[in-house]
């Protein structure tokens, strides 16, 4: 009975360090998952502008042509958006990026019909993404009228 009892009771703890380190094991992996994802957002890092044209059209409105880049992680991490920017700050177009391009990489959008007044002589051009915002390369660009 008496050794009934220790084996019992060594069953019972071996039971519950098992219990224990199954539980700091699943710990362990379901941290790495998230430090992975946290890097996976974080090494996407910024939307960049590469490469611009910008055209006057016969109304009077400007279509640009806009060539970003950004390592797009899926939904949780894309560049989400461009807009043109006059010199002192006023949005004049932006393009809404509907959808993460993960495998097309740089990419380019358009926009037309963007009225910019007359006087102003060149624009900026910047990207926005879904975790940073703004922040990454821009481009100025010259509008030859």
């Amino acid at each position: 009975m008496f050794f009934r009892t220790i084996d019992s009771m060594t069953n019972a703890k071996s039971n519950d360090l098992s219990t224990l380190a199954l539980v700091t094991c699943l710990l362990v992996v379901a941290i790495a998952l998230a430090c992975a994802q946290l890097a996976n957002v974080a090494l996407a890092g910024e939307a960049d502008v590469v490469a611009v044209s910008a055209e006057q059209q016969a109304e009077g409105t400007w279509r640009f042509d806009v060539t970003v880049t950004h390592e797009d992680t899926g939904w949780d991490h894309y560049a989400d958006r461009w807009d043109v920017i006059g010199p002192d700050g006023t949005v004049l177009g932006e393009r809404v990026l509907l959808h993460p391009h993960v495998d097309e990489q740089p990419f380019t959008r358009s926009l037309r019909g963007v009225s910019i007044p007359n006087d102003v002589a060149s624009v900026i051009v910047r990207a926005h993404d879904s975790v940073h915002g703004l922040g990454g390369q821009e481009l100025t660009v010259e509008l030859l009228r």
